[in-house]
């Protein structure tokens, strides 16, 4: 590839064009065996002899940074080289040599403004090792993905014939899909639009970005649930609103805890995240019923609740809107894969031409050809083949899962009730200073409804209850948990852990939670 070297500045060109390359190599811009321009070709770039380069590669090879192959050109060695993750006053330092996190505004280079310093996100590296025994949460089985049907409706849409406008396209998202998401979460979720209704996102996060672009004005006082999805409540904070948790119960939000001046409110009702507990018919009702009185809007998240393991499925607070106070959020990124990146969002028409220019400005429109893709996906009825065929598996997955904590955990973890969903909590169980964890798997449970707690077997051991630490023991492991405390966004009320089931094998759960039940029993 190109190189961009510098000749600003005073001094001796070659020694200037040496140092840069140096850099370049220590810095791990330049790789180890990507080649180099040939001298003659940088010279004419830099409009300078050739003499000059050739010396600067000459001192290079020398030096072992470089290395020439016959016939071929010149190349950065293979040999292993130290690498510096950022050369002191580059710019990703200051002239102190600081990382930019750590700078003093007066360091005088370009900065986050405070609260980016303030919002931290973890991030799954790609080079990172994947557990072995993996319940974290966020994402389905991509073996369940229908690859070779997917391949075949992709390339139907690369044609020529699909592809010859060429132009930008409407920032609601593709016409076609937007009358199928309308038909789609009308028969399944009985929620009540019409295709100008929906605009297509790039997943959740950006329809809620959209939503707090179009709604909040800074110092604007926001609810979201506690304990709740992190994400929302930060990107609420990065838009300039005072965010407010709002405790959560078995009914699901407390509508009566919502402070006065707050005017837009975050819920999953459908399946609160973390808990998982559906909102009551009552509650949704008084929540309808504050936002037609304080003039407020609800942002309706029904992220997963397609898989569904029992119950009645309950209204979504959309359908049961009449005055347009609703905005629902929807996503195919548990249904099918999130790399997708394809979710979207119903809106009263008050809100429509807001959004759509939001959307525009943001990123205009999302890929046409996945969202052409998705919409005959949607049309020939494989959506709701694929997820029947992933509820069934996901349904043995859960249900292991319980059987598993009822008989493995009881008097330590309880599972909370739940129907639908790709995770399950299970709350630290209350009442006393130690906690009880049964050895290996022969306790006795009691797994009527599943959700009560399991009858220790004869062999438990007390141990004082440290979830932090047995988490830390869980991924020496190899066991991915996530603790209930991340989810709050203030001290947290309860402890207990939060299990995901979308992509650990079915064959390996009993094993993941046996090392789990060791990880609480310190050596």
């Amino acid at each position: 590839m190109d190189f961009h070297v510098s000749l600003a500045g005073r001094g001796d060109l070659s020694a200037r064009i040496y140092r840069q390359l140096v850099d370049a190599i220590l810095d791990g811009r330049l790789r180890a065996g990507e080649r180099l321009p040939p001298t003659r070709e940088l010279a004419r770039r830099l409009e300078v002899s050739r003499n000059t380069v050739a010396l600067a590669y000459e001192r290079l090879s020398a030096e072992g940074f470089l290395e020439g192959r016959a016939g071929a050109g010149t190349f950065v060695t293979t040999r292993p080289m130290p690498i510096r993750t950022a050369a002191a006053g580059s710019p990703a330092t200051g002239r102190s040599g600081r990382p930019r996190e750590d700078r003093s505004e007066g360091d005088g280079g370009a900065g986050p403004r405070r609260l980016w310093r303030e919002i931290t996100l973890p991030f799954r590296s790609e080079e990172a090792p994947e557990p072995a025994y993996d319940f974290r949460l966020g994402a389905p089985d991509p073996e369940l993905f229908p690859l070779a049907t997917w391949r075949r409706l992709v390339a139907r849409e690369l044609r020529p014939s699909a592809i010859r406008a060429g132009t930008y396209g409407d920032p609601a998202g593709h016409a076609g899909l937007r009358a199928a998401i309308t038909r789609y979460v009308g028969i399944s979720r009985s929620v009540r639009a019409e295709p100008d209704d929906v605009l297509v996102t790039q997943g959740a996060q950006q329809a809620l970005d959209l939503i707090g672009r179009v709604l909040i004005e800074p110092g604007d006082h926001v609810a979201v649930e506690e304990p709740g999805y992190p994400p929302a409540r930060l990107l609420f904070r990065s838009l300039g609103a005072r965010v407010t948790g709002v405790p959560v119960d078995s009914e699901g939000l407390d509508v009566a805890a919502i402070p006065p001046a707050v005017r837009l409110v975050y819920v999953t009702p459908s399946h609160q995240f973390p808990l998982g507990a559906p909102m009551s018919l009552e509650r949704r009702t008084a929540l309808l019923a504050w936002a037609r009185r304080r003039g407020g809007t609800v942002i309706e998240d029904d992220y997963d609740s397609e898989f569904r393991f029992g119950g009645r499925p309950l209204e979504p607070l959309q359908s049961l809107d009449r005055d347009g106070r609703v905005i629902y959020v929807g996503s195919f990124s548990k249904t099918l894969l999130p790399m997708l990146r394809v979710g979207f969002l119903i809106a009263p028409a008050s809100l429509r031409a807001a959004l759509r220019s939001a959307k525009r400005l943001t990123d205009w429109h999302g890929d046409v050809i996945t969202q052409a893709a998705l919409a005959r996906f949607i049309d020939e009825g494989l959506l709701g083949r694929q997820i029947r065929k992933a509820t069934r598996e996901y349904a043995a997955r859960r249900e292991l899962i319980i059987t598993t904590l009822l008989r493995d955990f009881a008097g330590l973890l309880r599972p909370v009730p739940s129907a639908a969903g790709l995770h399950l909590c299970a709350r630290l169980v209350p009442g006393s200073g130690t906690e009880r964890v049964t050895e290996g798997t022969a306790g006795r449970a009691d797994q009527s409804a599943g959700t009560g707690v399991g009858v220790s077997a004869d062999n438990d051991v007390d141990i004082d209850v440290d979830i932090d630490a047995a988490l830390t023991r869980a991924r020496a492991a190899g066991v991915a948990v996530e603790s209930l405390a991340t989810y709050y966004g203030e001290a947290p009320a309860q402890q207990g852990l939060v299990l995901g089931y979308g992509r650990i094998k079915t064959e390996r759960i009993e094993e993941g939670l046996r090392r789990l039940a060791a990880s609480f029993r310190p050596s």
